[in-house]
């Protein structure tokens, strides 16, 4: 059985998110902006992000695999459901929870500039270098965490522990 540990609270993670609204309000005004947050994790984030932007934008979903049940990436990402929005011509920001490994991201950017999109930057909540292996831009982070296996906010452990408010470090 895992037990948690208090990373980030709730207060400090909403302060954070309110801040990440107004630099990518400033930066997208008069843009064509489309936030496409990636699934399954990145949902509470980008719910509270979009309300945090009050620059006109478009919001979109896509869903790769790579994880599965397991707490380490398995390497292969597979395209589970695309955006449904044409990003052709417009500035895309991929909204995401974590990037670990950075291959899901590197994957999710080259995927979006082959559809012509006029820009693709990153929001991410978390930048985690602890595993990187591919080098990714990160334009706008929330906060930057060496290590642990964290859950909590929308990050899970084989689907467990999205629905909490705070983010935790979990010790197995």
């Amino acid at each position: 059985m895992a037990t948690r540990k208090l990373v980030l609270s709730r207060e400090r993670i909403q302060s954070r998110v309110i801040e990440l609204g107004q630099r990518i309000t400033a930066d997208y005004s008069g843009k064509n902006l489309v936030m496409i947050g990636v699934l399954n994790g990145a949902f509470i984030f980008l719910a509270d992000l979009v309300r945090a932007v009050t620059t006109a934008h478009e919001i979109d979903f896509i869903k790769v695999a790579s994880y599965g049940d397991s707490a380490s990436s398995s390497g292969t990402i597979r395209l589970v459901k695309d955006v449904e929005i044409d990003v052709a011509g417009k500035d895309i920001l991929l909204v995401e929870d974590i990037v670990d490994s950075g291959r899901t991201l590197a994957w999710l950017a080259d995927n979006f500039a082959s559809k012509q999109a006029a820009s693709v930057r990153v929001c991410a909540l978390i930048d985690k270098r602890e595993r990187r292996e591919t080098e990714v831009g990160i334009d706008y982070t929330g906060f930057v965490l060496e290590q642990g296996f964290l859950v909590g906010y929308g990050l899970d452990y084989a689907q467990q522990y999205r629905h909490l408010p705070e983010i935790f470090t979990l010790i197995f």
